[in-house]
């Protein structure tokens, strides 16, 4: 018979507890991290990478432009290109941590598992590039066993590939795999706009213009401005200018630089407009938002 949900998810967290000691907790498997928190968080602009990420104790809010992910122990979360967000632990106490098992993505193995296996009845649909999917046992099982193998280095080495590719297999068949599933599949409309988002996620700082993204995705403009906002809730300029600020406020908190100096690397021509767009997302002006990140530890 099969064990419910919330069983499965105390036993993962038990087994989870001797790897998550901080905050982050990289393990002996480069695509695993852990996370534990003991209090609730306030909210946190960062950008998320494709990953699915498992909470088995407590639960977070993520917030995608003006959309809403919740996902607990019972719906995983599905990131299936890079999104700039706002994240908040919701629920976590010194007697029952926020925990989370995050896997991280690697798209060439995600194409691989999709050559190998059937499309999940139903497949298809349109929705963003971050998706909830209910946290089945088989998901909650692979996880488990994928923790497992980090007690010994051979088992990691040897299980880790095998296992990461079920955890695939399985999110690929839930409500939530079929985006990730046009992303990494040649021809696809989202797989042409996600290359668009990986042009700009890696020229961040340069001028943007959006007829040359088109021409990198291979559509049209108008097209291409469709299904970037329908994956990312954002338009190619507003995506841009979020790298931006987080990639900013990340260079003034761990190398030091002043505002003005943040803002030329980053690709900002006028400090005054940086100040005001950087004002508007974070609530401070730079130097007070990073002031109070430092007090308050100093983590992004």
């Amino acid at each position: 018979m099969e064990k419910p949900v919330d069983m499965l998810c105390d036993e993962l967290a038990r087994k989870c507890a001797p790897f998550a000691l901080s905050k982050e907790n990289p393990t002996i498997i480069p695509q695993l991290t852990l996370y534990r928190h003991t209090a609730a968080t306030q909210p946190l602009p960062i950008t998320y990478t494709p990953s699915i990420a498992l909470v088995v104790q407590g639960s977070k809010h993520v917030h995608l432009g003006t959309h809403t992910f919740i996902y607990d122990r019972s719906r995983f979360l599905l990131t299936s290109i890079e999104l700039p967000v706002t994240s908040q632990v919701m629920e976590a106490s010194e007697a029952l941590p926020y925990m989370c098992l995050r896997l991280g993505l690697d798209m060439r193995l995600v194409a691989e598992v999709i050559a190998g296996a059937e499309p999940a009845a139903g497949a298809g649909g349109d929705s963003f590039g971050m998706e909830t999917g209910a946290a089945t046992a088989d998901i909650i099982g692979a996880f488990g066993r994928l923790v497992d193998a980090l007690h010994t280095p051979g088992d990691a080495r040897f299980l880790g590939d095998l296992l990461q590719r079920e955890i695939i297999y399985r999110v690929l068949q839930s409500e939530a795999g079929s985006r990730l599933r046009a992303i990494a599949t040649n021809g696809d409309h989202s797989h042409r706009t996600a290359k668009a988002v990986a042009w700009v996620r890696a020229n961040f700082t340069k001028a943007l213009r959006v007829e040359n993204l088109a021409a990198v995705a291979g559509m049209g403009v108008s097209t291409l401005h469709h299904h970037f906002r329908r994956l990312t809730s954002m338009s190619p300029l507003q995506y841009q200018k979020q790298l931006r600020l987080q990639e900013a406020r990340r260079r003034m908190l761990t190398d030091g630089l002043d505002a003005a100096s943040a803002a030329f690397e980053v690709g900002y021509e006028s400090a005054s407009q940086f100040n005001r767009e950087y004002s508007r997302v974070f609530g401070l002006s730079p130097m007070r938002d990073v002031r109070a990140l430092r007090d308050q530890g100093g983590a992004l």
